[in-house]
């Protein structure tokens, strides 16, 4: 357990600025921030983040929340990881018990492996640094690639002993169970027997964006005709390879600041250029690229250079990767390494400089690296041109951005000697057919499955919300945000709009809940405002406050200025803004209760039916009399 003290401290030093930022990019909006959903796909930027109110809003997915809940969303973390995250980040000891076997099978088990793989990698760590084969062997092979001890260090490397058992035993003396170790991917059973799945390799942590390690890279060293060079660990809860990039923790601050990131293919290339100064690199691992890995690229910049080695055929059947980028809506660029060379062995080489100069004078658009690299290939043989450029046109059609397609169309004309008019015409054809492939796809999605009976009743009449609804929702909104506000001394919003709803009830119940909360928080002296709204409150309150509070659009703070244009702010307008949507509320409800007192009329007893009226009498004086003030005309 964590001490309520420790949380409060840790909450109080959180920017949710700072914590969001370390997951994606963010790009001031007025007086808050605004990026793209880290949860959605998605063209045009909805994810805000509020700083003065330490809420974000996400309106692709409907995600709200405060710094806590974005870790809770974004990595999946429980509600105690992402306060020990957040300790971790502030500087704020978050006091732990050594874990026992049974302390361990009571914690959340996606924890438990959490722990465990940061004993495994600090074990392998004392092996390279401490243990004479480890010495010998591993660090020995470290140094030989030009790896400082700063760099090793800097990345976790290690090295695991040629012993069937060495962790397995290492870790029962330090009370961690073999089961645990089994479900990190760390031990491997094949019948009764257990034995340790790393054996005489050096090992490379792959750490979550947090730093945390989920999983690991082994290299052979010697020779084995039954052993693979290169084994990794398997899937497991916290480690997905698809959602992975090797690099990404060590690299993240450096990509946001160079606003564009490296993309090279393994763990030495990455290593080999972070050391030569170049810290902007990420690898896929050896595994094909996923819009997983392109997504988390994307958190921190929209500029992406793939690195190839000379071999063509190896960059053709990476070409997959660049229009998956593209399709991801990044800009890409492609670099072809000399002849023999790969990123690590060329880093080493030139040195960071020369290196970062080689790859900005040789890096080109896909377009023209994809013409380039097929150039001799199509220029005797007009079928294979036609084929390369049918490629081309599929490549620009995955860019979501029509401008951006319509410029590399422009571009692809000029290269390929192709009129442009027939480029755009093949673009269309593709574009058809997606979008009749999409249509085909929803059809058949919407088809009742073959064993699902049809509904032999008509649907039930649409149920949406009616105006009184939304009435409630502007009036609770106003409320939250400037109920302290003084409308004359001593006579606040907030007293303003209870007075007038004196008589009324709020229907919905979510904003019944937050009047009655914002009443009695009031009423006991507290200076209401959303955060201290919300505190303690349950998550669907604290997201509808949210929801409230924090605006999709933001007005640009350079609007007059630039247009000529006066737009009256709210709060220059409050008090006839609060005073309409009060009359605008209890106009709603008053059509609401003349559309029930209507259905009133329908009883045969003439004495009730007289009732009835005289009651649509009053209630349609009162509506007249609210219309009025509104200055709106009425039947």
């Amino acid at each position: 357990m964590i001490s309520k003290e420790t949380i409060e401290e840790i909450k109080a030093r959180t920017e949710i600025l700072d914590v969001i930022s370390d997951y994606m990019e963010l790009k001031k909006s007025g007086s808050n921030y605004r990026g793209s959903s880290p949860f959605n796909n998605e063209r045009t930027p909805s994810f805000f983040v509020v700083p003065s109110k330490g809420f974000f809003k996400d309106f692709s997915s409907g995600k709200a929340g405060d710094a806590i809940t974005f870790l809770m969303e974004a990595e999946g973390m429980s509600y105690l990881e992402a306060i020990k995250h957040l300790g971790k980040k502030y500087g704020i000891e978050v006091e732990e018990e050594e874990a026992t076997d049974e302390e361990m099978a009571a914690r959340n088990e996606r924890e438990s492996l959490f722990i465990v793989m940061k004993f495994a990698a600090q074990y392998y760590q004392d092996n390279l640094w401490k243990h004479d084969e480890g010495q010998a062997i591993g660090l020995s092979y470290f140094r030989e690639r030009g790896f400082s001890d700063t760099t090793i260090q800097a990345f976790g490397l290690g090295y695991s002993l040629d012993l069937w058992d060495g962790l397995i035993q290492y870790a029962k003396d330090k009370s961690y169970n073999t089961e645990l170790l089994e479900k990190a991917g760390l031990v491997v059973r094949k019948e009764a027997r257990v034995y340790d799945r790393f054996r005489s390799r050096v090992m490379f942590p792959v750490h979550h964006i947090t730093g945390r390690v989920i999983a690991f890279g082994a290299r052979m060293l010697g020779q084995a005709p039954d052993q693979p060079k290169y084994i990794n660990s398997p899937e497991t809860d916290i480690y997905h390879k698809s959602h992975a990039l090797y690099g990404i923790y060590q690299a993240k601050q450096a990509i946001r600041q160079e606003d564009y990131c490296y993309l090279v293919e393994g763990y030495t290339d990455v290593i080999s250029m972070y050391q030569a100064g170049i810290q902007n690199v990420v690898a896929s691992s050896g595994t094909s690229l996923t819009h997983e890995q392109i997504k988390l690229t994307s958190r921190y910049t929209q500029n992406i250079t793939v690195l190839f080695d000379g071999d063509a055929a190896g960059i053709k059947a990476s070409m997959r990767g660049i229009d998956m980028i593209l399709e991801g809506g990044l800009h890409v660029k492609a670099v072809v390494l000399p002849a023999g060379e790969d990123p690590d062995s060329y880093a080493r080489k030139l040195g960071g400089t020369a290196f970062t100069r080689y790859v900005k004078e040789n890096q080109q658009d896909f377009i023209r690296f994809k013409i380039a690299l097929y150039q001799a290939e199509v220029r005797q043989d007009p079928i294979k041109k036609a084929g390369i450029i049918r490629e081309i046109v599929a490549s620009v059609a995955k860019i979501p951005d029509p401008i951006q397609r319509q410029v590399y169309v422009k571009e692809s004309s000029e290269l390929l000697e192709m009129d442009e008019s027939v480029l755009m015409t093949e673009l269309n054809k593709i574009h058809l057919q997606q979008y009749r492939s999409a249509q085909k796809k929803a059809f058949f999605e919407e088809l009742p499955e073959p064993e699902e009976a049809l509904p032999d009743f008509a649907p039930e009449e649409d149920t949406s919300r009616d105006k009184t609804y939304y009435k409630e929702r502007e009036i609770t909104r106003l409320l939250i945000l400037y109920g302290q506000l003084d409308i004359e001394a001593g006579f606040k919003v907030y007293h303003y709009i209870f007075q007038e709803l004196e008589d009324v009830n709020i229907q919905t119940d979510i904003y019944a809940d937050i009047h009655r909360l914002y009443r009695q928080k009031a009423e006991a002296g507290i200076t209401v405002n959303d955060a201290n709204l919300v505190e303690g409150s349950s998550s669907e309150l604290t997201k509808e406050v949210i929801d409230l509070v924090v605006d999709h659009y933001v007005l640009s703070d350079n609007w007059e200025l630039k247009f000529n244009i006066y737009v009256p702010r709210e709060t220059n307008i409050l008090h006839s803004v609060i005073e309409r949507s009060v009359l605008e509320l209890k106009f709603a409800y008053l059509e609401k209760l003349i559309r029930e007192n209507r259905q009133k009329l329908m009883v045969e007893d003439m004495d009730e039916q007289i009732k009835v009226l005289e009651a649509h009498r009053v209630l349609k004086a009162s509506q007249m009399e609210i219309a009025r003030q509104l200055g709106i005309v009425i039947s």
